[in-house]
């Protein structure tokens, strides 16, 4: 299946990498439900895509919470009545916060546990049962380079990222057999308001590090994720793929 024949969904699709997914693969002509929690955001992106010329019966939105069970059961719901059916999800929503580890509280960590893990486990639970019903579809868990590696200041999103990968290699063998090809990408920084909203030092710092010397863009990570859901990638099981400017080598 190519990624221009998927019927996709696409959490934390309301801005920066989410957004840029939605858009490439709704220009390679797939049609693709977005979700977000922040509602406005995710109205903008759609009218953006449709306004670029992409057709609004290819695009559709549902508002929710990832970590949130009913929202979510209600996004895939929502999605087999306006499409009929799913052969595509790509767990993205994220957040992010910069905290010293002894700064961070426990309701910092659940809820970056929650948003991260939770939300791509809740993706995954209701995704399964319908791609194991068709006979086939593609996972895509968004993970990060610093679930790899780790990171100061950054150590509960670093952990979230890193359980991620964890939840990715397992259900690629769990069910890779089974037509399901489940499989993660890790970002490096890339330049979105998330990643912007960290400090200057640790910007620098970091692009200091980069071989490549920069921060990558949106479009670099939808281009990897676009690669996974075609059948380019038939082989590609339980893999994570960094489009990271080199800050991991693998």
């Amino acid at each position: 299946m190519s990624s221009s024949q998927h019927i996709a969904i696409v959490t934390g699709a309301g801005s920066g990498i989410g957004a840029a997914i939605a858009e490439r693969l709704a220009k390679d002509g797939a049609r693709v439900m977005m979700n977000d929690i922040n509602a406005s955001s995710l109205a903008s992106v759609k009218d953006k895509l449709i306004a670029s010329g992409i057709s609004d019966d290819h695009i559709a939105i549902q508002h929710g919470d990832v970590s949130d069970e009913t929202d979510m059961k209600t996004l895939f719901d929502h999605t087999m009545d306006q499409f009929g059916d799913l052969s595509l999800v790509v767990n993205n929503a994220g957040i992010l916060q910069q905290k010293a580890f002894v700064e961070i509280k426990c309701d910092d960590w659940d809820k970056m546990i929650a948003v991260h893990v939770r939300g791509c486990f809740l993706g995954c639970h209701f995704a399964i049962p319908i791609m194991l019903k068709r006979g086939g579809g593609v996972i895509i868990n968004t993970a990060s380079q610093l679930g790899q590696i780790g990171a100061a200041d950054l150590v509960h999103y670093a952990t979230a990222k890193a359980a991620i990968i964890g939840l990715t290699k397992s259900l690629a063998r769990e069910f890779g057999q089974s037509g399901l090809r489940i499989n993660a990408v890790a970002p490096g920084p890339i330049n979105t308001d998330l990643v912007l909203g960290l400090s200057k030092d640790w910007r620098d710092a970091k692009a200091s590090q980069l071989p490549l010397g920069h921060f990558g863009e949106p479009s670099d990570v939808a281009a990897t994720v676009a690669f996974l859901a075609s059948e380019d990638a038939r082989i590609y099981v339980g893999q994570t793929l960094g489009p990271n400017s080199g800050d991991v080598m693998l």
